[in-house]
Parts: C-alpha cells; sequence; structure tokens
C-alpha cells in the first residue's frame, strides 16, 4: 500500500459515483443531468494551481461532463473509454509521465485495473466492497460529495503547500 504523495503530478478521475453520486438523471426530454459538487471544483481549482494535471476518464459519454470540464478549465477529457487501464498506460508513457506519479480515484469494478497500475489510488466512502479492500485511500466522503477535494486535500497538504495554493487562489 502507497500513501506517499507528494510525487503526484496527474489525478485522474472517474465521472460517475465519483465526481458524481452515481446517478443517471433523465427528464422527460430525454435529457441527461448529473450533480456535480462545487467542493470537488474548490480542489480541482486548487490542484491546477499546483500544477497537478486533472484528467477525466470515464465510460460513458455526457454533455454533462464536458460542459463541467469547461467549467473548470480542464482540458483533459477523454470519455467512452471502456479500457482505462491501457488508456493511462499509452497516455502516461506518451506524455512521459511515470505511472508512480499518477493518482486515480474511482469507485466501482470498471476502476480497479488501472487502480493497479498507478502509484495511488483513492475511492469515495460509498465505493464497491472490492475497491475498498484495494485502495490506498478509502475517503470520508462519498461519490459527489466533496471526495475529490478531499483527496486533493491531502495531496497538498503532503507536498506542504495547501496554506500557500488556498491564499494564492482566494487571498
Amino acid at each position: 500500500m502507497n500513501t506517499d504523495l507528494t510525487s503526484i503530478k496527474w489525478i485522474v478521475l472517474d465521472v460517475d459515483g465519483t465526481m458524481t453520486d452515481g446517478g443517471v438523471y433523465i427528464d422527460n426530454n430525454q435529457v441527461e443531468t448529473k450533480k456535480f459538487s462545487i467542493k470537488d471544483g474548490a480542489g480541482i481549482v486548487l490542484a491546477q494551481k499546483a500544477n497537478i494535471e486533472i484528467i477525466i476518464l470515464t465510460g460513458r459519454e455526457s454533455n454533462c461532463v464536458s460542459k463541467r470540464a469547461e467549467e473548470l478549465n480542464i482540458t483533459k477529457v477523454f470519455q467512452n473509454v471502456h479500457y482505462k487501464r491501457v488508456f493511462i498506460e499509452e497516455y502516461a508513457q506518451k506524455h512521459q509521465v511515470s505511472l508512480s506519479d499518477v493518482a486515480y480515484i474511482g469507485d466501482d469494478l470498471n476502476d480497479l485495473p488501472v487502480m493497479k497500475i498507478v502509484g495511488i489510488s483513492a475511492c469515495p466512502s460509498d465505493a464497491a466492497s472490492e475497491v475498498k479492500e484495494y485502495c490506498d485511500f478509502v475517503l470520508e466522503h462519498r461519490g459527489g460529495d466533496g471526495v475529490v477535494r478531499e483527496f486533493i486535500e491531502k495531496v497538498l497538504k503532503a507536498k506542504g503547500i495547501w496554506e500557500e495554493t488556498v491564499k494564492a487562489v482566494w487571498g
């Protein structure tokens, strides 16, 4: 089990069940909606200020994800990725980033293959039991309810830059 957060350069985020509560809401007009946490958004802004790359990697495709990523200036958004492990291996190699410098936050069985190859794995408190058994960090928050912010705070505090990053973003 690895708990050294100081070398993290990338934080890769699953969407459904991690950035959201895992629900897929479809209204009477067949429009899909998702609920994202503003607290997670604040954490993402802090990570970006600290030069940590945020990457969204999801097996589904949703306009909601694209819109939320745009709002948060996340430019690395990969949707409809069914083999996340293969994708991350190839993407990290292409960008010359060691997998040991990558953290992944996910919540379900489809996230386990990529969790097994990255340096740090984390999950929300309501993740699948198999995921919780494997992860380096089982976080206190539930998916869609501040889990991303919680993890980013841990990373920035481990790096010793939490207070200065908060000050740089919000004075």
